[in-house]
């Protein structure tokens, strides 16, 4: 019995039509006895056959128009409900007036009792079949509650629409493999109340619901505007070894369903989400809008996501510079199959080339310049400063001059917090980028048509390339350890398109000269970093994964900053990006420190080019690194 009313199979919409049929048959019967007072002997009037032969007729014919038949039953909700209401109303509506207008005459009928009639006959007929309707559903909710015994215990975030869709998804998937145990939520409004016969719960249920039900996973909407409560419930879910899945915006399911084999677990990147980021679209539209723009290192994390935002504004052409061939036909595949409308370009070269930029610049002529090339590897470059200056510093001054000569409008350039009192070779040549930047700005600012350049400085990004999170995923699938330097380092991180945007943004407000700092929110310490994602991955910290300590690297620091104690910051209309009032340099000053730093770097030694780099950087003061003894000789 179980098998044949919980079959998969949706019966034909004709025999809902039969049934629908007989019901309000049976109704009709019913009201005319009562009316007649339960006389018996009304049935062998062959009036009857009339009545139900014309009452069918009509019924027949409002519900094949209102198409009550098609309805899933056992996904019956309240606008089928309320369906039903209307289809039976005009149905007994059109009943009366056909039968006692037209007919009254012959067949006798008095109006009080037949309005009495008809009136009795709505309540039933409207009654059997919304209950009819109901009862199928919760006949089908508890076969599945029965069969939902022994499969995985799932608990939703939040309580409103959005949360609502993600069961209503789950539902109408094919996969039945899980159970809905109910909705975390924690509005005082909504807790203990019921949405669709599951229930609410406060996130402090949460280890409750673990052991007293086995909870297994918990999903959650990716664009879910509770930013704290969300952070909060997956604290509590990764305290407790649930898994957290990650839910796309609807408008992304497959045709409204979902599957969840095919939900990613949530990546750390979701763990740092903040509140959404308020930009000036409209401004950045106008600005982009028909542009020309070159993007540099376009192959790279924030260089690709640059591209991905500013083909969004229609720009007239976009070229993406980059020297990496195989990352730059991924991304040029990835903006043909996505962009195919916007006009872009690739060029292939290697920053540090003069001449080939030349030949991009005169070949193009870029209007605005999103400068993101560079070399970043902290203890990469501490072993390689010459390749630091030459891509850094030579590379940006390359792109600089070429902006001033070619009439660029905006050059952007994408700095670093390592820049800040350095402590490497790396943050040491960035710094002397921004110096040129910054001096160059101020040099040229008296010509006609000068050029507005701009630095951006910011700390980590979660997933880029190089960055920690790929690194410790690769150790916990190979079974860990993970490392970390030490177990007090800590680091500012933002994702990539939060960044990016506020790239855009602060493109926007510059007039020229500035350095952009962007709120990075709190520090993060790495190894909480670490922890989280092992918990992320379904194992154990410290048991199933061990987190080994490995040392700070050469040039690594223990903390992060984005401001030099001797710097000050002028608040902007938005008040994630700050700019940072640092110390101008002459240009002609700068030019020529620049101009020595690369004649040293030519020569390939590389102590004296960390030398000269500590001298035009006086509060450059090497860190675990075997440069340190140049600190006491300057």
């Amino acid at each position: 019995m179980k098998q044949i009313l919980f079959c998969k199979k949706v019966y034909s919409r004709w025999l809902i039509l039969l049934i629908d049929q007989l019901i309000v048959t049976f109704a009709l019967v019913m009201s005319l006895m009562i009316v007649n007072n339960a006389k018996y002997d009304w049935f062998f009037d062959s009036d009857l056959l009339l009545y139900l032969f014309a009452y069918n007729l009509v019924t027949m014919l409002v519900f094949i128009a209102m198409r009550i038949h098609t309805g899933i039953i056992r996904y019956s909700n309240i606008e089928d409900v309320f369906r039903v209401f209307k289809a039976v109303l005009l149905a007994d509506a059109l009943f009366g007036v056909v039968t006692f207008f037209g007919a009254s005459s012959y067949l006798g009928l008095g109006w009080r009792w037949f309005a009495a009639m008809l009136v009795i006959n709505f309540f039933i007929s409207a009654t059997i079949l919304i209950v009819l309707r109901i009862g199928v559903k919760l006949l089908f909710h508890q076969l599945e509650e029965l069969q939902n015994n022994t499969k995985e215990v799932l608990l939703i975030y939040g309580a409103d629409a959005a949360s609502l869709l993600i069961k209503q998804g789950l539902d109408s998937s094919p996969e039945r493999n899980f159970n809905i145990l109910g909705f975390i939520d924690d509005n005082r409004d909504r807790i203990n109340k019921h949405i669709e016969q599951k229930k609410v719960y406060h996130s402090s249920s949460i280890p409750l619901l673990k052991s007293k039900c086995s909870v297994e996973k918990m999903i959650v909407m990716e664009d879910c505007l509770d930013i704290e409560g969300r952070k909060k419930a997956i604290e509590k879910c990764l305290e407790c070894g649930i898994r957290v899945i990650s839910v796309p915006a609807s408008n992304h399911w497959l045709k409204g369903k979902l599957r969840l084999s095919q939900l990613p677990d949530l990546k750390i990147e979701d763990l740092l989400q903040r509140e959404p980021i308020l930009l000036d679209s409209e401004n950045i539209l106008s600005e982009l809008r028909g542009k020309r723009i070159l993007v540099t290192g376009a192959a790279g994390s924030i260089g690709s996501e640059i591209v991905r935002q500013v083909l969004k504004c229609n720009p007239e052409l976009v070229v993406l510079c980059d020297q990496a061939e195989s990352p730059l036909h991924e991304m040029q595949l990835e903006v043909e199959d996505h962009f195919p409308s916007v006009q872009c370009k690739v060029f292939m070269a290697n920053i540090r080339n003069y001449d080939r930029l030349k030949s991009l610049f005169e070949t193009y002529r870029p209007q605005v310049v999103f400068h993101a090339a560079a070399l970043k590897h902290v203890p990469m470059m501490e072993n390689n400063p010459s390749e630091a200056v030459f891509t850094n510093v030579l590379g940006t001054k390359h792109l600089a001059d070429l902006s001033i000569e070619c009439n660029v409008e905006k050059f952007v350039m994408i700095s670093t917090d390592k820049a800040v009192r350095p402590t490497n070779v790396m943050g040491a040549s960035k710094r002397i980028a921004e110096m040129y930047i910054q001096a160059l700005h101020n040099y040229q600012t008296d010509f006609v048509n000068h050029t507005i350049f701009i630095t951006t400085r910011f700390g980590n990004v979660l997933g880029s390339n190089g960055s920690v999170v790929p690194r410790f995923k690769s150790q916990i699938e190979s079974g860990g350890p993970v490392t970390v330097t030490h177990p007090e380092i800590t680091r500012y991180f933002m994702t990539i398109p939060e960044a990016v945007q506020l790239v855009l943004e602060a493109s926007i407000m510059g007039k020229g000269g500035e350095i952009f700092i962007f709120d990075m929110g709190e520090p993060v310490k790495i190894v909480d970093l670490a922890l989280n994602m092992i918990k992320l991955a379904g194992f154990t910290p410290h048991t199933d994964i061990k987190i080994a300590f490995t040392g700070l690297r050469p040039g690594e620091k223990l903390y992060e900053e984005l401001l030099n104690q001797t710097e000050l910051v002028v608040p902007t209309y938005n008040e994630k990006i700050k700019i940072s009032k640092v110390i101008y340099y002459p240009y002609v000053y700068v030019h020529r420190l620049i101009e020595e730093l690369l004649a040293i770097n030519c020569v390939s030694d590389e102590r004296a080019v960390v030398k000269k780099m500590k001298e035009i950087i006086p509060d450059y003061v090497s860190n675990n690194s075997h440069y340190n003894e140049l600190d006491v000789v300057c």
